[in-house]
């Protein structure tokens, strides 16, 4: 069920999406032999300002790496679009990267999605404002299942934009499953602007998820008092320590809370023992090759058009088109 609401400037369509559990996903992820936390529950109000102090650390790359080649590149991506687009933005934001896109392509609509209501009307209605002759929609979805893109008398090539190397979140197979529903949702002939993590050398890796500050340990850290504070957990937070390394195997970032000692958390009437330098695992992140992305994306029914990258080849922003 779905409703749709004019506001201010922008439309609203509401897809009522399901609410993720924090209780039932952190109890059944501590209950498997390798525990873990879905890495979503990173972004409460406090976990979403450290995140914005990691992507300032000297070490994190991605962040102003791909704004740098965006902004470099943004009259080429316009060429190779075309102006006039449908752009939808998976996970939505008012933020540099949207806006470089929307000055170079002049999209004729702009469709933000995003499952959290108050962050994508704000930052809908801000984008209305500061672009007063662009269509706005915000679509209250989550972008990860099937969803039904709202019908208007604007017609154009449509372009998802999925920035922040985002992908590399998802396993291998479920990132292949995600596209293949981006594919389905732009259409044979649309298109794809995805950042997308390359793979470089283990030491740039591991610098940029153990920066010298200890924000990313922080932001890591804050999941348990996001435990403690909104399910009641009885948990020894200086008990863990942070860990990220590169798992080169698989070549993945992985991040990890360690536990410096034998304890137990308590949440309401279940107990959770945690061995010794037990590990819950909280983040991946992999990396790509040219290649192997390339790969991946024919997988879903995406063929790769162009590949922006920065001078020493750490991010790429890379344009895809749904093959026939």
């Amino acid at each position: 069920m779905s409703s749709n609401l004019a506001v201010e400037q922008i439309v609203f369509h509401d897809h009522e999406p399901e609410q993720s559990d924090f209780r039932a996903d952190v109890l059944a992820g501590l209950r498997n032999d390798q525990k873990m936390i879905p890495p979503k529950y990173f972004y409460d109000h406090r976990g979403s300002e450290l995140f914005d102090a990691i992507c300032e650390q000297p070490e994190y790359y991605p962040t102003r790496t791909e704004i740098g080649i965006l902004e470099d590149n943004a009259a080429d991506i316009a060429d190779q679009i075309g102006t006039d687009c449908v752009l939808i933005e998976l996970g939505s934001g008012a933020s540099k990267k949207i806006r470089l896109l929307c000055d170079a392509l002049s999209p004729s609509r702009y469709l933000g999605v995003d499952i959290s209501r108050e962050f994508l009307l704000m930052s809908t209605r801000k984008l209305a404002k500061d672009y007063p002759w662009l269509e706005v929609h915000a679509v209250c979805a989550d972008f990860t299942r099937p969803i039904d893109l709202p019908e208007s008398p604007i017609s154009g090539r449509q372009v998802a934009f999925f920035p922040g190397s985002s992908i590399g979140n998802f396993e291998p197979t479920q990132a292949v499953s995600f596209l293949r529903r981006v594919a389905e949702m732009v259409g044979v002939g649309g298109k794809l602007l995805i950042g997308v993590d390359l793979k470089k050398a283990k030491t740039v890796l591991d610098d940029a998820y153990n920066d010298a500050a200890g924000v990313t340990a922080e932001f890591n850290l804050n999941l348990l008092t996001r435990m403690r504070d909104e399910l009641g957990a009885e948990l020894d937070e200086e008990a863990f320590d942070h860990h990220a390394f590169y798992n080169e195997s698989v070549g993945r970032i992985e991040m990890h809370l360690v536990s410096r000692r034998d304890q137990k958390i308590v949440v309401e009437d279940e107990i959770v023992e945690i061995q010794h330098e037990e590990t819950i695992h909280t983040e991946s992140s992999y990396k790509y090759s040219r290649d192997e992305f390339s790969r991946l994306a024919a997988r879903a029914g995406f063929s790769v058009d162009h590949v922006w990258t920065d001078e020493r080849e750490l991010f790429s922003v890379q344009l895809c088109t749904v093959s026939g």
